[in-house]
């Protein structure tokens, strides 16, 4: 048995070779991440007598490259989480941190855990597209919200409570917000203020036309009296209008690279089995149907129905010792916070439906009206939803699986 274990970092890995015993192969030493020297890498592998694993931390874009190509080149790769092989105890109280150190350590827990080892699979090229996607669309997200929140604190000094006039949602198309594309052309109260009531009205029924809006007579009569109330702190002149204009322009190119990326995560998603089974689920639409089938993948690396509950990280674990056994315990947060979030969004969409025949609101309400705090019913809810998806998406793929054979049979 050659346990090898590798050490991935950015631009070379450190490879160490041991067998039983603590018989070493190969001291540790450097590979850069070319394909001639992992070519050789592998070359080494296959000449080593006896069967060989190797075993790596899975560092996402670092360790996948690696494993990806060792895969192809018919060696056994196990992608292990870093946890646990920080949590893997060595022979020594010291706490050395080298990439020597770790490359032997990474190797001795391939060898003591030779047996529970599981072959690494690689993620086919649409699965990992689409995970990629959705891991932009929260970065982009973040940098939305907080150039929202800039133009809001402007237009508190421009024209206040602007933002609260239109509650339209973002267009599907573009992204665009009605109040965004609004005070880009009205940036000050004063703007309003300064017309008369009609001429007001007739001048934002002309520009709802232009943008692709809805006109309505009683919004612009709503819009004109919030405008002759407002208290603004800077002057309504170029600057200020300016200062309005770049932040809406920044906002709006935001708004339409974030459409842009949803409609490409919809595109990649449709191709996938499970899609339609997910869309079909309550409280999942275009939006967080994707998302859900990029952060859980591929649901046959899941054997069971608690281990994707585990890999989200909102299963309660065990705490007991003889005769003491904790009851209330917190979720352990070791899984994906990515995923934790689209289900904290899918539960407020089931409980915003309230829809009595669905299971998953069902059970929410039921500990909501047991008297369980918010987060305690969400929890509950979001393992209850999990375990929903598992089934219906475990059974779509098998029927899917059955009807190909069929058809290679008939063929």
């Amino acid at each position: 048995m050659n346990a090898v274990g590798i050490d991935v970092s950015k631009g070379k890995s450190k490879v160490a070779i041991i067998r039983s015993f603590g018989e070493v192969v190969a001291k540790p030493f450097d590979i850069m991440h070319f394909p001639d020297q992992l070519a050789e890498l592998a070359e080494y592998i296959h000449s080593l007598e006896g069967e060989s694993r190797v075993v790596m931390e899975h560092t996402g874009k670092y360790s996948e490259p690696i494993a990806n190509f060792l895969c192809g080149a018919g060696i056994f790769v196990c992608m292990v989480n870093a946890k646990l092989i920080h949590d893997y105890g060595g022979d020594t109280i010291r706490r050395d941190k080298t990439d020597k150190v770790d490359a032997l350590k990474i190797a001795g827990f391939c060898l003591d855990k030779w047996a529970k080892l599981s072959r690494y699979e690689p993620t086919p090229d649409n699965r990992r597209m689409l995970k990629t996607y959705n891991r932009q669309l929260s970065e982009y997200t973040k940098i939305k919200t907080m150039l929202k929140n800039n133009l809001i604190s402007l237009l508190d000094q421009t024209f206040p409570g602007a933002n609260e006039l239109f509650s339209s949602p973002a267009r599907e198309k573009d992204g665009h917000e009605k109040w965004i594309d609004f005070v880009a052309a009205f940036p000050h109260c004063h703007c309003v203020a300064s017309l008369s009531r009609e001429r007001f009205a007739a001048k934002y029924e002309k520009w709802c036309r232009k943008n692709r809006y809805n006109f309505c007579p009683h919004k612009a009569a709503e819009v004109y009296s919030a405008a002759l109330n407002c208290l603004p702190t800077l002057p309504n002149n170029d600057f200020a209008t300016n200062l309005i204009i770049q932040m809406v322009n920044q906002l709006n190119n935001l708004c339409q690279t974030v459409a842009g990326v949803k409609a490409e995560m919809s595109n990649l998603a449709i191709a996938l089995p499970e899609y339609d089974t997910v869309f079909a689920m309550h409280g999942v639409g275009k939006t967080l149907a994707p998302q859900l089938i990029a952060e859980i993948g591929d649901i046959n690396c899941f054997p069971k129905r608690s281990s994707l509950a585990r890999f989200a990280g909102i299963e309660p674990p065990s705490n007991q010792s003889g005769t003491y056994n904790q009851h209330s315990r917190r979720i352990s947060k070791q899984g994906s916070p990515h995923l934790r979030k689209a289900l904290f969004q899918v539960m407020c969409c089931v409980l915003q439906n309230s829809n009595l025949n669905e299971p998953t609101f069902q059970f929410i309400d039921r500990k909501r009206s047991e008297g369980k705090p918010y987060k305690v019913y969400m929890i509950a809810g979001a393992n209850k939803f999990l375990r929903i998806y598992y089934s219906r998406v475990k059974e779509c793929i098998e029927k899917l699986e059955k009807s190909d054979i069929l058809l290679e049979q008939t063929a």
